[in-house]
């Protein structure tokens, strides 16, 4: 008499393995996509945010115009790939849509200093889709808030509605 045995898989197996690989596909997919997007909401949320530091010291200095001369202020933005409003160029003049600029107020006075990052480019097409915005905002006593237009899942810790 032969014994044979089994070599390999049966059909049957290969195809429950199958369906378990696209049902976790099916879970992780979406929530990797979330958590994508929450990563570049933090990214824009910090690139905008190093730009604190650089608008604090021309207000110490009196500088309330965004230029590069020596009486106005050079904020020292770079452009982003998840930027894609129309932003303040390094030199303060309007740079244009698509370049990755964020945007500074008119006047950087005490009270009135803002920085605004618009979602586009590179980010993802639920953010750049509806133009969802990132704010930096600084009040008469030095105290900088941030305020987005981005879907409460997404939103970093430290940034309110």
């Amino acid at each position: 008499m032969r014994n044979t045995m089994q070599k390999g898989f049966t059909l049957i197996e290969l195809m429950i393995v199958v369906a378990i690989i696209g049902i976790l596909a099916a879970i992780a997919l979406p929530q990797y996509q979330n958590y994508v997007t929450k990563s570049q909401v933090t990214r824009v949320m910090e690139e905008t945010a190093a730009l604190k530091t650089a608008i604090e010291a021309c207000i110490l200095d009196g500088k309330t115009a965004v230029g590069v001369t020596a009486t106005t202020c050079d904020h020292g933005a770079t452009p982003s790939t998840l930027l894609g409003g129309a932003g303040t160029a390094a030199d303060g003049t309007a740079a244009a849509t698509g370049t990755g600029y964020p945007t500074f107020a008119a006047n950087l006075s005490t009270a009135g200093a803002v920085i605004t990052g618009t979602f586009g480019n590179g980010a993802a097409s639920v953010l750049k889709a509806t133009s969802q915005t990132l704010i930096w905002s600084r009040d008469a006593k030095g105290t900088w808030t941030c305020a987005t237009t981005v879907d409460a899942k997404y939103r970093p810790r430290g940034c309110e509605n």
